[in-house]
Formats: C-alpha cells, sequence, structure tokens
C-alpha cells in the first residue's frame, strides 16, 4: 500500500509539474509574440509613391506593424502636428528647412524634435505631353519664352503650403539672373494664375495628361515616375546640387509664411518627440536610410543620399547614428 500511495503521489506530482511547465511555456511563447503597432506617418506628397513601396517592404519584413500614411504639402502636414495636435509617429518633407522651422524654431510654444535627416535629393522642373503648346519646339535654350507665351496654362503647387510651390518661384528668380533676362519670372507665373494652383503640384497630372495645362512644375522624380516628358534645366537654377547652394541663395520666394530663400532640395525625416512608437518609427527611418529603402527611392528617380546627413550628429539617436553622417556645411 505504501508502494502504491508513492506511486500515486509521484504521478499527481508528476501532472502538476507538467501543467506548469505548460502553462510557463504557453505563457512564454504568447509572449514571444510581437506586440500590433500603429504607426502614423505624414508625408510629403511627391513621397506618396515611393513611400507606399518603402512601407509595403517595412510591413513585410514586420508583420507586426502596420502603416498609416497621409500625404500632402510638407508645410501643412508639418501644422497639423503643431497646430492641430494629430499625433504623429513620423513626419517626412521636400524641404528640410521645414522641419527646423515649424519644429524647432525659437518661436515655436513646444519644440517637437530637435533632430532630422536629409535622406533624398530632387530636382524642380516643368512637364508637359504632345499636347502641350509649344511641345514640338520647346528646348533647354528657349523653354523660357514657350512658357512665357500667349495663351500657355502652367499649373503648380501652392507655395504657401508646399514646397514645390515655392522652389518653383526660387528656380524662376534664380532663372532670371542665369539668363540675365529681367521679368522672366514674372512672365512665366502670368500664365500659372490661381486657377491652376492646388496645394500639391500631383493634383494637376491628370490636367496634364486631359491637355487642360500645357506644363506643370514638378519635381523631377514624378517626371520619371509618370514618363512626362520634362526640361533638363542646369542644376545653377534647378535646386538639385549643393555645390551651388550659395548661388541658390540668391532665388526668393514670398509667401504667407515669409520670404524665402533658396536652398538644395533635400528631403529629410523625423520622429517627434511625442511619438506614440518611437521605437518602431525609428526602426522605420532605419530602414528608409538603409539600402532596401535606398534602392526604393533610387528606383523613383530620386537622388540618394548615402550615408544620411545629420542636422546634428550628437543628437541624432543612437539608432541612426551608423547610418548618418553631418550635413555638408555648403549645402545649407
Amino acid at each position: 500500500m505504501k508502494g502504491f500511495a508513492f506511486f500515486r503521489r509521484s504521478a499527481l506530482l508528476a501532472a502538476v509539474l507538467t501543467t506548469i511547465v505548460a502553462v510557463l511555456v504557453g505563457g512564454t511563447l504568447a509572449g514571444c509574440q510581437p506586440k500590433q503597432v500603429t504607426l502614423n506617418l505624414l508625408g510629403a506628397g511627391t513621397l506618396a509613391n515611393p513611400f507606399k513601396q518603402v512601407n509595403d517592404a517595412f510591413m513585410a519584413k514586420y508583420p507586426n506593424v502596420k502603416i498609416q500614411a497621409e500625404f500632402g504639402g510638407s508645410v501643412k502636414m508639418v501644422k497639423k502636428v503643431t497646430e492641430l495636435g494629430q499625433p504623429a509617429d513620423i513626419v517626412a518633407v521636400a524641404d528640410f528647412n521645414v522641419i527646423p522651422k515649424y519644429m524647432m524654431g525659437a518661436d515655436r510654444k513646444q519644440k517637437y524634435t530637435d533632430w532630422y535627416v536629409g535622406f533624398a535629393t530632387n530636382a524642380i522642373t516643368f512637364v508637359y505631353t504632345d499636347k502641350s503648346k509649344g511641345a514640338a519646339k520647346i528646348n533647354a535654350d528657349n523653354w523660357y519664352q514657350i512658357l512665357a507665351g500667349q495663351g500657355v496654362q502652367i499649373g503648380r503647387s501652392n507655395p504657401d503650403t508646399d514646397p514645390s510651390g515655392y522652389q518653383t518661384m526660387q528656380m524662376l528668380d534664380l532663372a532670371e539672373k542665369y539668363y540675365q533676362k529681367p521679368g522672366l519670372k514674372d512672365a512665366i507665373l502670368k500664365n500659372a494664375p490661381q486657377t491652376n494652383i492646388r496645394d500639391t503640384e500631383t493634383e494637376l497630372i491628370g490636367a496634364l495628361e486631359a491637355g487642360q495645362i500645357d506644363y506643370l512644375a514638378i519635381y523631377k522624380s514624378d517626371a520619371r515616375q509618370h514618363n512626362f516628358k520634362y526640361l533638363d534645366l542646369p542644376a545653377q537654377i534647378d535646386l538639385s546640387d549643393a555645390q551651388y547652394a550659395d548661388f541658390y541663395k540668391q532665388g526668393s520666394a514670398t509667401t504667407k509664411n515669409g520670404t524665402l530663400t533658396g536652398a538644395p532640395i533635400v528631403y529629410a525625416i523625423t520622429v517627434p518627440d511625442n511619438a506614440a512608437n518611437r521605437a518602431w518609427a525609428l526602426k522605420y527611418v532605419a530602414f528608409l536610410l538603409g539600402p532596401d529603402g535606398q534602392q526604393i527611392m533610387a528606383k523613383n528617380g530620386f537622388g540618394v543620399v548615402v550615408p544620411g546627413y545629420a542636422n546634428d550628429p550628437a543628437k541624432t539617436p543612437k539608432e541612426l547614428k551608423d547610418l548618418v553622417r553631418a550635413w555638408p556645411s555648403s549645402g545649407k
């Protein structure tokens, strides 16, 4: 009987231990399941196509992450955070100056970030189709005469809300100086009235394709993505090359946000201080700055920046330090 009792106690103990182990293992396995995360991303309108591809690649790598993205004029997107209080884990803009001006400026009631990274470059140009007035004869020498011609309709984005809008005005200002043609800017803008302005230039692509406008001021990346014909403007005026940064400063645009001086076009990204999912947002930025993200940007017609440009390497999050370098002094 004693042996039977011992056997029963042993069996009971084994059963209890088995149950405990099962619970512990089950709990451990459950704990290993990655937490479901939603990243809120606000981005420049021009980034909609490449970032869809970046987002898809990132979510494929991290299935527990869902990205909710909204795209529009860079200034408008940033003001959603700083003025409307809209939550954002990631902010990406078409002009790096937008971040220090609206998210870091001394006049801000609240600081939203103290770092950003430049991750791509671009150029301002005009696109057109075979339907466009003067399409058969326009070239790099006479483009400003064609665009100023009678009856020509030009589309552009709002300079008060979108970088390409004020960068177009800066480019035309530089063109006056480069070609030594006073009045060039006003003559062209005369054919780009308020009725031809949208919050982002990409909203006018349909109008260009339908022949409702003849030319559209847009980024070269968009021209390549949509296989449009475009003007190959000199680097001295298209804001694409940091070596001309000093000359770019001579171009300006008057907007509701003040007078803005020209600078090389560098797209920048940051994670706001109050981001709800900061760790995952930084993983996203690292992915964008890495080979997979930069390959997608290059495929979509952007100039790549490898390593990325850090406005202040000392303030760049440690997760990104191996992916950035100091911003070239000539590029600001």
